[in-house]
C-alpha cells in the first residue's frame, strides 16, 4: 500500500486528537504537583518535631539546691510536685518554697501556691498566695536587732542570681507592729533584706516595745 503525504498527516492528526485527553491530564497532574511543592513548608527534622512541650520526668517531694561559691547553700527549691520539660528546660512546681540564704542574717522563705522556674534556673514565677517570711532576729556584732517581716501578694518574680524579688501587683506589707499596703508593687533585696514599696502607700507603722528591740 502506497501512502501519500496526505494520509500521513491525517493519521498523526487523528492520533494527537486520541491522545489529548492524556496530555491535558498528564499536563494538569505535573502542575497540581509543582503547585503543591512550593506551597508545602520544608518538613523539619524527627527530633525537631517530636520535641514538644511535655514532660520527661516528674518528682514528687522534689528539691533542688544551689551552692554559691564558697560551697554554702544559697537557696533551695522545694516542691510537692515538680515537673521537668525537655523542649526548653523549665520546670513547674506545685506549692514551691524557696529558701533564701545570706551570711550572717536569718533565711528568708518564698512560697505560692504554683511556681515556674525557667529553664536556666535563673527566674523563678510564685503564682496566688504568694509571700515572702522572714522570722525576726536578734541585735548580731554587725547586724542590728530586726523585726518579723511578712510581705503577701498574688505574684512574685525572683531574680535567683541578682537575690531580688519584685511585684507589681499589690502588695501588704507587715513589719513588726506595722503593717504598709502599696497599689503597685514593690522590691525585695535579699542582701540587705529590706522591702521598697512603689505607688501609692497607705498603712500605720508603730514601734516595737524596747524590750523587743
Amino acid at each position: 500500500m502506497q501512502l501519500n503525504p496526505q494520509t500521513i498527516k491525517l493519521g498523526i492528526g487523528r492520533t494527537l486528537l486520541r491522545l489529548m485527553p492524556l496530555i491535558l491530564m498528564g499536563a494538569l497532574t505535573l502542575a497540581t504537583f509543582w503547585l503543591v511543592r512550593k506551597n508545602t513548608p520544608p518538613e523539619k527534622p524527627t527530633l525537631e518535631r517530636v520535641r514538644l512541650h511535655e514532660p520527661d520526668y516528674i518528682i514528687n517531694d522534689g528539691a533542688l539546691s544551689a551552692l554559691n561559691e564558697l560551697g554554702n547553700t544559697k537557696y533551695r527549691i522545694l516542691g510537692k510536685k515538680v515537673t521537668h520539660y525537655d523542649d526548653d528546660a523549665s520546670i513547674d512546681i506545685l506549692a514551691p518554697r524557696l529558701r533564701l540564704f545570706q551570711p550572717n542574717k536569718a533565711p528568708v522563705t518564698v512560697k505560692a501556691d504554683t511556681g515556674h522556674l525557667d529553664g536556666d534556673l535563673t527566674i523563678l514565677d510564685l503564682i496566688d498566695n504568694a509571700s515572702i517570711f522572714r522570722p525576726a532576729q536578734a541585735a548580731t556584732a554587725v547586724e542590728p536587732a530586726s523585726p518579723r517581716m511578712l510581705a503577701s501578694s498574688s505574684y512574685f518574680k525572683v531574680l535567683i542570681n541578682d537575690d531580688i524579688i519584685e511585684t507589681n501587683r499589690p502588695i501588704t506589707l507587715e513589719q513588726g507592729m506595722s503593717v504598709m499596703h502599696s497599689t503597685e508593687g514593690g522590691i525585695f533585696n535579699n542582701i540587705e533584706q529590706s522591702m521598697t514599696l512603689s505607688g501609692q502607700v497607705k498603712g500605720r507603722i508603730e514601734r516595737a516595745p524596747r524590750g523587743n528591740q
